[in-house]
């Protein structure tokens, strides 16, 4: 921290009337939460493709396999979206980044030498990835499903260059973005039961997929080279796609991501420390003064910062920021939740599990204060409902800290590039800023920052529309 309205294809139609995929709050963007296995299947044949210069082994194994069912899904599927003729591209190519110089195959021109990396190469419609760092670095770090990801959205590429979407002047997030929501198709696809060697869950497994996109951000949006985007834009892209198909990749351009973009912030370059602002006391009445002119609700909540364990009579104690609907009181454990909101980056970690940061910490305060204006309305502060209003109200509350030329009167503090990735990964990781005022949340991560996000960039009456 410091000192836009998107248009999906979310009812279906039942006797007549339209019915939202939100109405269940157990379902994930329509489907069963399930618990079951996430990875390969069993038995089932191996896939006849071949790479160039493959090993044979178990990761270009996996990797043919993948590449073999998102081909199966784009033949049927690209007819119904694009002009043209789905064509699978003409080379996979496998190497070792472990390789010596003279041993090192090319790609796209290029050496691999060293190289970490997937990609897809337009020059001659091929595919390549490393099977030595990369891509086992990627299984151990988040699951198989993940690996079947990054061809997803390497396949995403081809794609999109096959139905003539992009072009050399579209910018580079663009083509990247529209590559996520892709792969989100073919997840979906997966999550449905479709796919020949794969299957995943949409709880933990599903979780794992998104954090690995989490993970794979800019980090640092001032960087030359950052063109995928931040994690909430990268995981919204992929969300777009599992929602609702193809169809709304299509609409990802460079004027759909402005829009998206709002006045969310984009840079470190005026944020003297980084995107990182202390959590104490301080700074906690500052965000309550925030709070109370964001989201306004009668009777106001009392805070009490001497702690998160309070006698309560019809609410427990969710360490470190409990809600008590009984006396309308947020109390809160200051040294608990500045923890929560510690940064421990590894700047030599490539592949974070998490992404830390002190809005991992606010967004949590944030939520709580959401139980009092739902407690205010009538609503139940007990169920799956209520932990999703949680996490769409603090969306909104965190798309409304972005807004410029807010007096100080009304909290002198702000939200910063960063911020909603921390939010992020808070909610595929916990699921805190995401539960009831019993703490308890709903078991799919996808659905809590579905929730989120819906808030940051659709407001409050998509949250009261949605989780009503």
């Amino acid at each position: 921290m410091s000192v836009v309205v998107l248009v999906t294809g979310c009812t279906s139609m039942v006797g007549g009337h339209p019915v939202s995929i939100y109405n269940d709050p157990f379902k994930v963007a329509g489907l069963p939460t399930t618990s079951g296995p996430s990875g390969p299947r069993d038995g089932v044949p191996d896939s006849t493709l071949t790479a160039v210069n493959g090993d044979g082994g178990e990761t270009d194994t996996m990797v043919l396999n993948a590449v073999e069912d998102i081909q199966t899904y784009w033949r049927d599927e690209f007819a119904k979206e694009f002009e043209g003729e789905f064509k699978p591209v003409d080379k996979l190519i496998s190497w070792s980044a472990k390789s010596s110089r003279g041993e090192a195959v090319k790609f796209c021109k290029e050496t691999t030498y060293h190289l970490v990396n997937a990609a897809y190469c337009r020059t001659d419609n091929s595919i390549g990835w490393d099977r030595s760092v990369l891509l086992p670095t990627m299984t151990e770090t988040f699951g198989k499903m993940a690996v079947v990801m990054v061809l997803a959205h390497e396949y995403g590429h081809a794609v999109q260059t096959m139905a003539k979407l992009v072009g050399n002047k579209d910018p580079v997030i663009v083509k990247e973005q529209q590559a996520d929501c892709f792969a989100g198709a073919f997840m979906r696809h997966v999550a449905e039961g479709k796919s020949a060697h794969f299957t995943i869950n949409t709880s933990d497994g599903l979780n794992s997929v998104l954090a690995a996109t989490v993970a794979i951000r800019d980090s640092d949006p001032d960087d030359p080279e950052s063109v995928h985007g931040s994690a909430f834009e990268r995981v919204t892209a992929v969300q777009s796609g599992f929602t609702d198909g193809p169809r709304a990749c299509k609409g990802i351009d460079k004027d759909e991501i402005d829009q998206r973009r709002g006045d969310l912030p984009q840079s470190f370059e005026t944020d003297t420390g980084g995107g990182e602002f202390e959590i104490n006391k301080g700074t906690l009445i500052e965000l309550g003064k925030a709070l109370g002119a964001l989201l306004p609700t009668d009777p106001s909540p009392a805070f009490d910062y001497s702690g998160a364990k309070i006698d309560c009579r019809d609410g427990v104690d969710t360490e470190p920021v409990t809600y008590c609907p009984t006396t309308n009181t947020i109390a809160t454990d200051i040294p608990g939740l500045a923890e929560r909101g510690s940064s421990d980056a590894d700047p030599d970690d490539p592949l974070p599990v998490k992404v830390t940061g002190d809005y991992n910490g606010y967004v949590v305060f944030v939520s709580r204060y959401t139980l009092a204006t739902q407690k205010n309305k009538g609503q139940s502060l007990v169920g799956a409902q209520a932990a999703l209003r949680a996490s769409c109200l603090s969306g909104v509350v965190t798309g409304k800290l972005a807004q410029p030329g807010r007096p100080a009167t009304e909290g002198d503090i702000g939200l910063s590039a960063g911020d909603l990735d921390e939010a992020v990964s808070g909610l595929l990781n916990d699921g805190l800023a995401a539960s009831d005022v019993r703490g308890q949340t709903v078991p799919s991560g996808f659905s809590r920052v579905d929730a989120f996000r819906a808030g940051v960039l659709d407001g409050e009456k998509t949250c009261a529309a949605r989780y009503s």
